[in-house]
């Protein structure tokens, strides 16, 4: 439903008007979220020795997440540089593959979790 919902939408011709904050809210938030991540990773790769593998589980994660951020910044410059608003094949081949780091990020999450020791 929602694959055939996406297909519409991109057929059809549609125009939207931009809210005036829509660019600062998206760049603080991308902005936000990247070096959030950034922090997270290098945390859990200098904890990593002292609390074993599950935390470096945890830090490839983030390190996931933080390329998944780098990769909107990527969609932004090829949206761009797309002058040819007719054709957004780029943009779709660019844009194509942006959830492939999130689900990375959770599979080494669910390794993290599994990696975890009894505490007791």
């Amino acid at each position: 439903m929602l694959l055939a919902s996406l297909l519409l939408i991109l057929q059809a011709e549609t125009r939207a008007t931009q809210p005036t904050y829509f660019l600062p809210v998206v760049l603080v938030l991308l902005i936000t979220g990247g070096l959030a991540w950034l922090i997270a990773a290098v945390l859990g790769f200098q904890r990593a020795r002292a609390f074993g593998p599950s935390a470096r589980w945890f830090s490839l994660s983030a390190v996931c997440l933080i390329i998944y951020h780098l990769q909107f910044v990527l969609l932004g410059i090829v949206a761009m540089f797309n002058r040819d608003e007719s054709d957004l094949g780029m943009v779709l081949n660019v844009g194509a593959f942006f959830n492939l780091f999130v689900v990375l990020g959770g599979i080494c999450a669910i390794l993290g979790f599994v990696k975890l020791t009894n505490p007791e």
